[in-house]
């Protein structure tokens, strides 16, 4: 049984979260809070598995209590916020942060055309982060330590420096946030290839990632366009409802999501797209995320001599398609965050160099 804590100001919201959760057979409510307050209070008593957090509410709101809890009693915690307020969707990557695990929009009602779907979404997550035994949060520090502990002996020599790669495509869904900022807070700043990416998250928070991204890594992240002609040093997000591919002259195309589409946008299609138009001369990244999306087709990337790579175990947030990727030998690299941006770095400095010897 799944421990859960509600943290929202509604008592209306309040009262469906718990009917809806304890609707679960493997999810207990062990108590509600009204604000933050109450919040961490009932984290250090209640010890709860996961927490479900508001954003907005009187005293301390949804980000100070998430820091708070994440210094005092680390659970992993699942932002509940209104994807249409800015002031929340902000409030909401500041959370995620400061520790949090997961943010969805806040489920619609039991009455609404997509409240049953929303509701399902919530359950699931929770479910997947109870697994969660240690909030991972990434740090200069920690991912310094882990790469004193990798052994050089089991990694390979970086391959390409005589290949043309022409792009990055990365595909990321549960603990993406983070993990992307982690990705290209370490790419080198003259990175000399487009980089494209498919993040699964709810809809009405891709803007407020493209801002917090942009903010927080000083590397240019924008919401791609039709037929957008793909800059060097650039990383695009798929938008919302589309499905995105590449061109071989390295333009967007985008086709807007129709019923048949599982997942929109969906890394499977861009990897796709990529290995399609670019064949060897391409990268393929894998990040932490829930269920399989992508994995499959990395692996054709992989075969079709593109370099492929996986976030490892440790620090995936969920290792459900990374690993799924790793069980189909589909990456080359099965290696934390810091490091994939810094092989990928090292696969571009021959480039680098040569411009600069120009």
């Amino acid at each position: 049984m799944i421990k859960v804590l509600i943290t929202e100001d509604s008592s209306v919201i309040r009262a469906f979260l718990e009917k809806a959760l304890n609707s679960d057979p493997e999810l207990k409510v062990v108590g509600t809070a009204r604000n933050g307050i109450e919040a961490v209070e009932k984290a250090s008593h209640l010890k709860p598995d996961v927490i479900t957090m508001d954003i907005h509410m009187p005293g301390m709101d949804g980000f100070e209590a998430t820091r708070t809890i994440m210094e005092t009693n680390p659970v992993p915690i699942v932002i509940c916020s209104a994807s249409w307020d800015p002031t929340e969707v902000s409030k909401t990557f500041r959370s995620m942060e400061a520790g949090a695990v997961a943010a969805l929009e806040k489920p619609r009602g039991f009455t609404h055309t997509e409240g049953e779907g929303s509701i399902q979404e919530l359950i699931d997550t929770i479910k997947a982060m109870a697994t969660v035994k240690v909030v991972r949060r990434w740090s200069r520090l920690r991912n310094k330590e882990k790469q004193e502990k990798t052994p050089a002996s089991t990694e390979k020599p970086v391959p390409g420096s005589k290949r043309q790669y022409r792009i990055v495509a990365i595909g990321s869904s549960t603990g993406g946030p983070m993990a992307l900022q982690n990705v290209l807070c370490n790419l080198s700043r003259d990175f000399p290839v487009p980089v494209v990416i498919v993040q699964h998250i709810a809809q009405g928070f891709l803007a407020g990632l493209a801002d917090w991204l942009c903010k927080t890594t000083d590397y240019t992240v924008k919401i791609a366009e039709q037929d957008e002609k793909l800059a060097p040093g650039r990383a695009y997000l798929a938008p919302d409802a589309y499905q995105m591919g590449v061109s071989k002259d390295s333009r967007v195309f985008l086709k807007k999501g129709d019923g048949a589409d599982r997942l929109c946008p969906s890394v499977a299609h861009l990897f796709d797209s990529v290995r399609k138009s670019f064949g060897e001369n391409c990268i393929g990244v894998l990040l932490t995320g829930m269920g399989r999306d992508g994995a499959r087709e990395l692996k054709e990337m992989h075969d079709a001599g593109a370099m492929t790579f996986a976030q490892d175990e440790e620090s995936s947030i969920v290792f459900g398609m990374p690993g799924e990727a790793v069980a189909l030998g589909a990456a080359d690299y099965v290696l934390p965050c810091q490091d994939i941006a810094q092989r990928l770095n090292a696969v571009f400095a021959p480039q680098q160099n040569e411009k600069s010897v120009q």
